[in-house]
């Protein structure tokens, strides 16, 4: 689970600090940036589980590993 303070502080935190969102915003201008955000807390708006103003989203991912043989 995803739990941060807020939806937004989520969003900062991962515009700061998360390599691959931080250079997708610098990428845009400040119209793409602004889109950007608010599909993304559309986003969480949906999936959050907190039933308050906090922030809990299920994370799921997929773990690949390769072997050789």
């Amino acid at each position: 689970m995803f739990r941060y303070r807020s939806p937004q502080h989520w969003l900062e935190i991962f515009k700061a600090y998360y390599g691959p969102m931080h250079r997708t915003f610098a990428a845009l201008d400040i119209d793409g940036q602004q889109a950007l955000s608010g599909d993304l807390l559309a986003l969480i708006d949906r999936l959050n589980r907190s039933g308050d103003t906090t922030m809990v989203v299920p994370s799921e991912y997929l773990e690949i590993v390769v072997t050789r043989r």
